[in-house]
């Protein structure tokens, strides 16, 4: 079953580990010593975030290192910028009125 990309990164423990690994590539170990949890915990997160396609794996001896999916983030910035733009257009509003009064006042 493929979950949905913002099901994944509900989650804080997920969001955490999706901003460690956009700095560098990862092993689950090195994750896990930045949580209070389990490293099976961690992994559980990894999976889903996996499955989700927000994250890659590459095997490199016998580490596992994850790396973030820049691509798949994508998404989620293309879903918030229709939000963006209906703020930006009202700070801009506000922004302008702010103004106004301003001048009215000086």
């Amino acid at each position: 079953m493929k979950r949905d990309i913002f099901q994944a990164i509900a989650d804080p423990t997920r969001r955490a580990i999706i901003a460690l690994i956009a700095l560098q590539a990862m092993t689950p170990n090195a994750l896990a010593e930045h949580f209070d949890t389990s490293r099976q915990a961690v992994s559980k997160h990894l999976r889903i975030l996996a499955e989700c396609e927000l994250i890659t794996h590459e095997q490199k001896g016998r580490e596992i290192y994850y790396s973030l999916e820049i691509e798949k983030m994508k998404e989620i910035d293309q879903w918030l910028e229709q939000y963006r733009q209906i703020w930006e257009a009202r700070y801009g509003q506000l922004d302008e009125l702010l103004e106004v009064m301003k001048k009215e006042r000086a």
